[in-house]
């Protein structure tokens, strides 16, 4: 999530229509930290790559529901998505947002409630998991064999090792240097990247 990313929508046309509800519900509550547009765009091709109809998307971090709604619009039929959101107003604002969209599920609770619904096809680390200020989430647990792993919200940066605040950036090399993952840092705008994995084979 992005400390700017509701506004980030802004004057922006031709949305999917559960996005564009989704940031609706995120400016009536005065929620700030959507998912940018860019990041959106990205999670909403990656759900298109999730095996229909027994594939299974998760995500942490849920808030008003705007990356869960990428997600969804992305997601092929029979797909199923589960997304935990800490804040129990959130999640149920959330569970709103998708009230007639059955195949999306929010769960109220801390982040590590994910663990209870994978192993996952598609997992997004937005709000926990991350090991920028927490434990970092198991991708050998969570993801199926061949599975996506999405963790955002960096700084880009060009050096090695990558830098955040003029310090090493150790949540971003713990990802690009995990011995379950293939994973590469995506830049998607000037101040915004992502790093994106695949679970290696054993």
């Amino acid at each position: 999530m992005s400390a700017t990313g509701t506004d980030a929508y802004t004057d922006l046309r031709d949305l999917p229509p559960l996005v564009e509800r989704a940031v609706r519900a995120a400016r009536r509550s005065g929620f700030a930290y959507s998912c940018r547009p860019e990041q959106g765009r990205l999670l909403q091709a990656l759900a298109a790559g999730a095996p229909g109809p027994t594939g299974l998307i998760g995500e942490t971090g849920t808030g008003l529901g705007v990356g869960l709604a990428w997600l969804a619009s992305g997601a092929r039929d029979g797909v199923r998505l589960v997304s935990v959101e800490r804040d129990p107003e959130r999640a149920r604002l959330a569970a709103e947002v998708f009230a007639d969209h059955p195949q999306v599920r929010i769960v109220p609770g801390e982040w590590q409630a994910i663990t209870g619904h994978g192993p996952f096809d598609l997992l997004v680390l937005d709000g926990g998991g991350q090991g920028k200020d927490d434990t970092p989430a198991d991708p050998e647990r969570l993801l199926t064999p061949g599975g996506t792993l999405v963790v955002d919200d960096f700084t880009p940066s060009d050096t090695w090792p990558p830098q955040h605040c003029g310090a090493p950036d150790t949540a971003r090399m713990h990802w690009l240097g995990h011995p379950a993952l293939r994973a590469t840092e995506l830049r998607l705008a000037p101040d915004l990247s992502t790093v994106v994995a695949v679970r290696a084979p054993r």
